[in-house]
C-alpha cells in the first residue's frame, strides 16, 4: 500500500537526496551489507556482534553472538539466496551462520587475523579470505574437516618480464600481501588486490593467477564489481578511485594472454586531497559513491562522464563503510563515532489520492457543491444488512502475492525472533555468564508493567525484597496512629 502512495516521478530517480533516517544497536557498527533481495542489511559491531536489520520495519531481526567478545567483525558477506550469512573478525576467526535458526554452520580458525572473506556466489560452503601478513586462503566446508588452499600473491609477469626479472623484483613480489579478495560473479574467478597495487585474476578450480594487472604504486584497499561482473572499482590508499571494464569471465574461451585492462575512469579531489574510506557501485551500475576520511559527507559520481554529480550532506562525524542498496536509490553507511548506520534515500511526498479514486487534491480551497442523496439518512435495517453482506465476503490473508523480484534468489525468509536477542539497546541486557544474557530487571516504579506474573504472593513479595513486608508494617503503624 505504501508504494501506491509514492509519485511515479519519484520512483525514477537515480540517486538519494537527503539523509533519511539512521539505525540503532548494541554495539558500535563497522561494515554492512545489503543481502541480494535488498530487504535486510547486515551489521557488524566492533564488540564481536552481528546485527541483522529488516529494512521495512527499521528494527533489529536477529542478533548473532559467536566470535570473541569485544573483537571487532572485519565484513559480512551473504548467499546468494539469503539463508547463509559469513563473518569474518580479527579474532583470526571465520563463521558460516544458518539464519533459519541462527545456528553456528560452521567456525574456521586461520594463523592471522582476517582483512576480508567473501562467500562464493553459488556455493555458500565455499569462500576466500585474505589474511593479515599471509597469503589468501580458499576454504571448502563441504566435508567434514575444512580443506584450505593458499592462493598465490606474487603477480603473473609476461615471459619477457620473467626471462629478465632481478633478484630485487623477484624479493619484492615475495613480499606482496594480498590485502583484498572477491569472486566473479559466476565464482569461476576469484579477483585479488596486493600491497604493491597489483589486481590479480586467478582460476577457482586450480588457484592459479592467470592474469596480472598493475594500477598503482600504493595497496589496493577494496575491490567490488558490478551486479552483470562486467566493471569492477578499486579503493587504493593513494586517494584515487578507479573504474574498469572487465572481459566476459563467464566465457569458457577467454584468452588472459591477449587481454589489457585500462582504466576508465579516475575519481579523485584535486583540490582537498581527500583520501576515500569506502566505495561501492549504484543498484544500476552508473553511479560510484564513497565516503571521504575525516569528513562526514558521501561523494556520487557519474560513470558516463566521469563527472561529480551530487555531495550528500551526512550527520557531524566521519563516515566509514558505505553501501548503495541492490535495487532502489537508497545508501546506508556507519557512522565512525556513534557507531550508528545513516541511511539516505529519495524524498517521497504520499499521494493520498491513491487511497480513493473519487478523491481529488487541490492546492487551494474550492468550493464544494454536494449531491442530491449524498447525506441522506438510511434506515437501520438496510445498513445492518449492508454490514451483513459485507461479513460474508471472504477476505484471504495468508495467500503472499508475489513481487518483482519474486523466487529469484530462492524461497528463503529469514524468520524474526522475538526474544532476548532482538533488544534495540544495550542498556536492557545484562551479561551473565560465558555467551549467557538475561533482560535487566524493571525498576520499583515499572512493576506494574508486569502485570499478573503468576506465582504466590510470597514469591512475589520475595521477588521485590520484603517490600510487602514493609507494606504491612507501614499500614500496622498508621492504624495506630489512628486509634
Amino acid at each position: 500500500m505504501n508504494l501506491s502512495l509514492v509519485d511515479p516521478f519519484v520512483l525514477a530517480q537515480d540517486i538519494p537526496e537527503a539523509l533519511t533516517g539512521k539505525l540503532r544497536s548494541s554495539g558500535r557498527s563497522v561494515c554492512i551489507r545489503f543481502n541480494k533481495k535488498g530487504d535486510l542489511l547486515a551489521s557488524g559491531t566492533d564488540k564481536g556482534a552481528i546485527v541483522i536489520f529488516d529494512l521495512e520495519t527499521n528494527g533489529v531481526a536477529r542478533k548473532l553472538f559467536g566470535h570473541t567478545p569485544k573483537k571487532q567483525i572485519q565484513s559480512v558477506s551473504w548467499s546468494a539466496d539469503g539463508r547463509y550469512l559469513l563473518s569474518s573478525s580479527v579474532d583470526w576467526k571465520c563463521i558460516l551462520w544458518d539464519l533459519k535458526d541462527g545456528s553456528r554452520v560452521r567456525t574456521i580458525r586461520f594463523q592471522a587475523p582476517v582483512y576480508i572473506a567473501e562467500l562464493h556466489p553459488q556455493n555458500h560452503l565455499l569462500f576466500v579470505a585474505a589474511l593479515f601478513e599471509d597469503q589468501p586462503q580458499l576454504v571448502d566446508l563441504s566435508t567434514d574437516i575444512p580443506v584450505k588452499r593458499t592462493l598465490p600473491t606474487a603477480p603473473k609477469r609476461s615471459l619477457f618480464e620473467q626471462e629478465n626479472v632481478t633478484e630485487k623484483q623477484a624479493a619484492q613480489d615475495a613480499k606482496q600481501i594480498t590485502t583484498v579478495t572477491t569472486f566473479s560473479t559466476t565464482g569461476r574467478y576469484i579477483i585479488t588486490g596486493t600491497t604493491k597495487g597489483w589486481l590479480n585474476i586467478i582460476e577457482t578450480k586450480t588457484c592459479r593467477t592467470v592474469h596480472s594487472t598493475r594500477l598503482s604504486n600504493k595497496a589496493l584497499l577494496l575491490v567490488r564489481l558490478t551486479a552483470s561482473g562486467r566493471d569492477v572499482v578499486i579503493n587504493s590508499s593513494d586517494s584515487i578511485i578507479r573504474t574498469m571494464r572487465l572481459p566476459d569471465l563467464t566465457d569458457p574461451n577467454i584468452d588472459f594472454e591477449s587481454i589489457r585492462l585500462e582504466v576508465e575512469h579516475k575519481f579523485q579531489d584535486v583540490v582537498n586531497r581527500l583520501s576515500w574510506n569506502y566505495v561501492a557501485f549504484s543498484s544500476s551500475s552508473d553511479y560510484v559513491t564513497a565516503s571521504t576520511l575525516m569528513n562526514h559527507d558521501i561523494y556520487i559520481w557519474e560513470r558516463g562522464r566521469g563527472s561529480l554529480v551530487k555531495i550528500l550532506e551526512g550527520p557531524n562525524e566521519e563516515l566509514s563503510h558505505v553501501e548503495w542498496h541492490p535495487h532502489r536509490p537508497f545508501i546506508a553507511a556507519t557512522g565512525l563515532d556513534s557507531g550508528r548506520v545513516h541511511l539516505w534515500s529519495i524524498l517521497t511526498p504520499q499521494r493520498w489520492s491513491a487511497l480513493a479514486p473519487d478523491f481529488a487534491e487541490v492546492e487551494e480551497n474550492v468550493e464544494y457543491v454536494e449531491r442530491e442523496d449524498e447525506f441522506d439518512i438510511h434506515p437501520i435495517e438496510e445498513i445492518h444488512k449492508r454490514r451483513l453482506d459485507l461479513e460474508d465476503e471472504e477476505v484471504d490473508v495468508m495467500t503472499v502475492e508475489p513481487t518483482k523480484m519474486g523466487n529469484v534468489y530462492g524461497e528463503f525468509r529469514m524468520p524474526v525472533l522475538l526474544d532476548i536477542e532482538a533488544s534495540d539497546s544495550e542498556d536492557e541486557v545484562v551479561a551473565i555468564g560465558a555467551g549467557q544474557y538475561r533482560r535487566k530487571s524493571p525498576g520499583r516504579d515499572n512493576e506494574h508493567l508486569d502485570g499478573d506474573s503468576g506465582g504466590s504472593e510470597d514469591e512475589r513479595r520475595a521477588g521485590r525484597g520484603g517490600t510487602g513486608v514493609t507494606s504491612r508494617s507501614h499500614s500496622s503503624a498508621k492504624r495506630r496512629r489512628g486509634e
